[in-house]
């Protein structure tokens, strides 16, 4: 069978197999007497015509109810973004609707309770289309990288609704998306999800939302505008506005200039009140920095690194710069917040009003997938909550319904910044639903001859296995953390098949090609971390075909990963690396990923540590992957006394340096970058993991997913007083807490869920248990097992350990 069309076929298979919730049901529901419709302008048919006034399409119709209304809900979504409102109100808190994904292989859909919205007698529905990632501007990023050839699909903005009305007398009335909608066009004349916004307040359509409008000159709707995708329910987080940020301070740094410090970089919008004269242009732009005079410093936020006259195109700015634009209509006070786009800034720069802004006329919209964030950690370290605060901010930030490496200049899906990261985001959020619709977004971007980057996919496809293979291992991460045994069982099929792409296109076993330890200090070569990467890989299909009772299959991965297991050991260990290498990454990885025989390992650590010590500051210089491992490998096996220590140290590299220079979320790069690299990347972020992991001691086992039974097993290190961690396992709250009562007594108190176990294992050199104490009861426990080596295991209860460390 032709490779692509074998990759099809397992598609379809999949097409029909579990989903979560209801979704294949409930798309049926919404399509059944729905339609799509969309307006009549047909999209411009030159790439410089797209930069002109296309105003964003208004629908409306009006409707009669007669009875009591028990329960009303609408189900709606778009090829691109929606807004919709009832009588004049918005419906729902969701912004950015529906989230990004491959529009011609699946769409989801919202569904809202509407009930309060509804009144007895005539209504009105309306809704304006936003272009989103369906219809993009021709922008070439990089000089070449045009979305609207490599995705695939775009088109012009098309919806498709529903609502459903249930009366208390037992009758129902729909009123569905045909050709009976009217249309027209509003103020929002221009939006992108990269450039921003122009929003004309004179074409502003008084009352088109309520009922009782004269829609007569309006146009009706045409049927179309599918863009082929299977509509599912939405089963995660929706991207709201999770809170309002107040600006710090607002200051003039030239006449006419108006800058505006939020205080926090952010992804987000704005609320803004405006005044002006009927045809007044006020103009904002938006940046992660300031120059040295106060002005805006917007480069390290330009989309696609557009930033000379040509590079992007025709009709494309000569700096692709976050820019929203307002005209004002009727003189007067107006709020004024812009739709369909969203930006990365901590300052905002304004031109053109008449008057200086106000702080309390002036708030930031956080916006981000909606994320539980149950999870928290802080501690006696003013530094260590100052890049705790940084990360989880930077994370938010690029959660805008794919898991983005930067939200401005690319807000694409990289697999390599998952594969990093995933677990982080995890111990600070709850990611299954997140993840699970990410899977699926990697499902539908690839393809059975080569790897991609991204899901959903944006053309690039030079990163390798390191970052596609972040389809296999988000799966294990939902199944260790989660028990997710329904995401395996669902994509094996699909599993072996991609493990079946790999063998083909490395057949020897050798990844190597692609992207190795972006962002490292010093050269890595992708046959180490690409070939590791695949050696886990193989470990993880192992694990599945186990749960899967596939004993054959379960033995081929085993020998697949002992024979890669033998390579990299022989190559990286067994003989000198004679090229030039970043020996921090190279030991890390080596260690991290259980390359080294157990007797040879102290001679890595020791090779480690010295790679350490020979680095600027003693720090880490370890890029995308390599800060993971050795984050990990040197606690583990080496010095998590080192570990804290270079983590609470404000030299270069580190990220003490970031909060020390002003940071308010993660760089790309170790060094401060003014002009070229990301100011909000959570690409090194990692270091999150390792505070749960070993300062709170939280730790999933492998042998028991899902925090059945689970490890806590704090590090306490010199010069920190106290940690207060907990985690929302699937059992319920774990809390690991620790503080130095005296100076030779430390309390430790812990949660375990009812229904689970932990091991418990705390330091033991010159330290000893004195107490343990069950709080329900408050009764001390006696005989624990385990008790004089400080390894033992406790079940579901609250406790309270004392510690020792009495010479």
């Amino acid at each position: 069978m032709d490779l692509k069309y074998s990759w099809l076929f397992l598609m379809l298979v999949f097409a029909c197999m579990e989903r979560p919730a209801d979704s294949q049901d409930s798309g049926s529901a919404l399509e059944t007497d729905a339609t799509w419709i969309q307006d009549s302008r047909p999209l411009p048919d030159q790439d410089s015509l797209f930069y002109l006034d296309q105003p964003a399409p208004l629908f409306r119709k009006e409707f009669g109810t007669t009875g009591e209304i028990k329960q009303a809900k609408l189900l709606i979504t778009a090829a691109g973004y929606y807004q919709a409102w009832i009588n004049g109100n918005a419906v729902g808190k969701n912004v950015l609707d529906p989230v990004w994904t491959d529009y011609s292989k699946r769409i989801y859909f919202s569904e809202y309770d509407v009930t309060s919205l509804l009144q007895s007698g005539d209504n009105c529905l309306a809704v304006t289309l936003g272009n989103g990632f369906y219809n993009p501007l021709p922008l070439r990023k990089w000089g070449q990288r045009n979305l609207r050839t490599d995705l695939e699909k775009v088109g012009k903005p098309a919806w498709i609704g529903k609502l459903i009305l249930h009366f208390e007398n037992g009758s129902t009335q729909e009123i569905a998306t045909d050709t009976s909608w009217r249309f027209s066009y509003g103020p929002l004349v221009k939006n992108d999800v990269y450039l921003g916004v122009t929003y004309d307040a004179g074409k502003e359509i008084k009352g088109w939302q309520l009922p009782g409008f004269d829609d007569n000159s309006w146009d009706q709707a045409l049927q179309g505008g599918d863009p082929g995708g299977q509509l599912q329910k939405a089963f995660f987080p929706a991207v709201q506005v999770s809170r309002e940020i107040i600006p710090e301070s607002i200051y003039s740094p030239a006449s006419g200039i108006w800058m505006v410090d939020m205080g926090v970089n952010f992804t987000g919008t704005y609320r803004i009140k405006l005044t002006g004269q009927r045809g007044d242009t006020i103009t904002i732009r938006f940046g992660e920095r300031i120059y040295a005079d106060g002005t805006l410093n917007p480069m390290t936020a330009v989309a696609g690194q557009i930033k000379r006259k040509g590079m992007g195109g025709p009709g494309a700015p000569d700096i692709a710069w976050q820019t929203d634009t307002y005209i004002v209509g009727d003189a007067g006070e107006s709020w004024f917040s812009p739709e369909f786009t969203y930006h990365t800034y901590r300052y905002m720069e304004i031109r053109g009003l008449a008057s200086p802004p106000r702080l309390e006329d002036i708030r930031g919209l956080f916006i981000h997938s909606n994320v539980k964030s149950a999870n928290h950690f802080t501690c006696s370290s003013s530094l260590l909550n100052s890049i705790q605060e940084i990360t989880e901010r930077t994370f938010l930030a690029n959660l805008v319904g794919v898991q983005s490496d930067c939200p401005a200049r690319e807000k694409f899906g990289y697999g390599g910044d998952l594969n990093a990261t995933s677990e982080a985001f995890i111990y600070n959020f709850d990611m299954q639903a997140f993840y699970r619709k990410t899977i699926y977004d990697w499902v539908d971007a690839m393809n059975d001859t080569l790897f991609v980057d991204t899901a959903p996919f944006v053309g690039i496809n030079y990163c390798g296995l390191s970052w596609e293979s972040a389809f296999l291992i988000t799966q294990y991460y939902l199944y260790l953390y989660y028990q997710d045994t329904g995401i395996v069982k669902e994509l094996y099929e699909l599993d072996k098949h991609w493990m079946q792409k790999v063998a083909r296109i490395h057949p020897d076993g050798w990844v190597d090609a692609g992207l190795s330890d972006h962002e490292s200090l010093a050269p890595v070569p992708v046959k180490l971390t690409g070939t590791c990467h695949y050696l886990q890989c193989a470990r993880i299909m192992k694990t599945f075909a186990t749960l899967m009772g596939d004993t054959e299959k379960a033995a081929a991965y085993d020998t697949l990963a002992g024979k890669l297991q033998s390579m990299i050991r022989t190559e990286y260990w067994d003989k000198p690396v004679s090229d030039p290498i970043n020996r921090q990454t190279l030991f890390a990885t080596l260690l991290y990923h259980e390359v080294i025989p157990e007797e040879q390992v102290p001679a890595a650590v020791d090779s480690l540590r010295l790679a350490v010590e020979k680095a600027p500051a003693g720090h880490f210089i370890t890029g995308i992957f390599g800060t993971k491992y050795i984050l990990e490998a040197l606690s583990r096996y080496g010095s998590p006394q080192l570990v804290y220590d270079i983590v609470n140290s404000t030299a270069f590299p580190g990220w003490g340096y970031m909060v020390d220079q002003g940071a308010t979320t993660i760089w790309e790069t170790w060094k401060e970058s003014d002009n070229t690299y990301s100011n909000c990347h959570p690409m090194f972020g990692s270091v999150t993991e390792w505070y749960y992991r070993w300062l709170g001691g939280i730790r999933a086992d492998p042998e028991h997913p899902g925090f059945k039974s689970f490890i806590l097993a704090p590090f306490m290190p010199e010069g920190l007083d106290s940690v207060s961690c907990t985690y929302q396992s699937p059992f319920g709250n774990i809390v690991s807490n620790w503080h130095r009562e005296t100076e030779h007594r430390i309390i430790y108190q812990i949660s375990i869920p009812e229904g689970s176990s932990a091991q418990i294992i705390l330091p033991y050199v010159q330290a000893r248990i004195t107490q343990i104490r069950k709080l329900s009861g408050n009764r001390d426990l006696d005989h624990v097992e385990g008790l004089d080596d400080g390894r033992f295991t406790l079940e579901g209860g609250d406790y309270l350990i004392t510690i020792s460390t009495d010479d």
